[in-house]
């Protein structure tokens, strides 16, 4: 399939350096329609985009930066210079395509007629340099077929993107699942391609860096909860089950264990119920993953996770009762 003027490509990064040159050169400026959106990088990304070709949108300083709203600025900003564009690919600054994705994704939406949305494995570049980054290929490994929801590297129907009015710019977090929710009640459908779609180079090389990109996860379910959980019957309890989980084990679990060990401390005892957990869950990821450590990793992880995403689901509530605007999260 030939690619021309029908796909419109928007990349969007903040200070990304030689991954966003990579990620432009991958994106072929030179056949395809390419903009990318620059959320106030400080290094030299939007001269770099320019001298490869690419158009550059600088959003305004004076508002928060978020993924969704640059993505909404890219995609509009292409529509806006060749209303022709059919498809639009969104693709993180600190990713590249893997040869051959764009025209099989772009195969798959001009013969799936009901589908919105198509998406692909990404892959961690650079697995073996951290057990985060080995974490992060594992969770971008998700189920083939029909979808939920996407991630940030996927390709979109121009007028489904036009019908759902786009990403909702104020969400510093999950603003891609909040899309394909809203997609999905118009009766659109979501499609994972069983095929190699990027390269992804998560750079977290502390537990710090884990920390934060949990912490924005937990904070993106609480406001996705906020946003659509009231209605959970028509819309598939959105986000609760996430949000009864981490409230559980991150603070009515062990808070309830600290109560009762102050009246009597053999009930400290039932703390094992984590590295128990862990024990559980290492059997059980063992059987897919192809090393121990890895599974143990894995496991950990999950059990672990609950914590940050504890704090950010509590950042939530009180920037919500503050009534302030969220702000972004950054892991690197």
């Amino acid at each position: 399939m030939e690619l021309n003027y029908q796909l419109g490509i928007v990349v969007i990064g903040r200070n990304e350096g030689e991954r966003l040159i990579r990620c432009l050169e991958s994106a072929r400026p030179d056949i395809n329609t390419v903009v990318y959106v620059d959320s106030g990088s400080t290094d030299n990304s939007c001269a770099q985009a320019r001298k490869l070709g690419v158009a550059v949108v600088e959003l305004d300083l004076s508002k928060p930066f978020t993924a969704a709203r640059a993505r909404n600025a890219g995609w509009q900003a292409l529509v806006e210079q060749n209303p022709a564009i059919e498809f639009v690919h969104f693709i993180d600054g600190d990713c590249e395509f893997i040869e051959g994705w764009l025209a099989t994704a772009c195969g798959f939406l001009t013969s799936n007629t009901d589908y919105a949305v198509v998406c692909g494995r990404r892959r961690e570049r650079y697995p073996e340099r951290s057990v985060y980054n080995r974490l992060c290929d594992i969770e971008w490994n998700t189920p083939v077929g029909d979808a939920t929801a996407c991630g940030g590297d996927a390709l979109f129907r121009v007028p489904c993107l036009q019908q759902a009015q786009g990403y909702t710019d104020s969400l510093i977090a999950g603003e891609e699942p909040d899309l394909c929710l809203r997609l999905r009640k118009l009766g659109w459908k979501i499609y994972r391609f069983d095929a190699d779609m990027t390269w992804h180079d998560a750079a977290m090389f502390t537990a710090g860096q884990w920390w934060k990109r949990m912490k924005r996860s937990g904070y993106a379910y609480a406001e996705g909860y906020a946003r659509h959980g009231g209605r959970r019957a028509e819309l598939e309890n959105y986000r609760w089950p996430d949000i009864r989980r981490i409230v559980f084990w991150a603070c009515v679990f062990p808070v309830s264990v600290f109560a009762l060990a102050l009246i009597y401390p053999l009930f400290a005892v039932l703390l094992l119920v984590y590295p128990l957990q862990v024990a559980r869950l290492t059997a059980t990821y063992r059987n897919h993953l192809s090393q121990s450590k890895v599974a143990f990793f894995y496991a950990l992880s999950n059990v672990a996770c609950k914590f940050p995403q504890f704090d950010g689901v509590l950042e939530y509530l009180f920037n919500r009762m503050r009534g302030r605007a969220g702000t972004l999260i950054e892991y690197k």
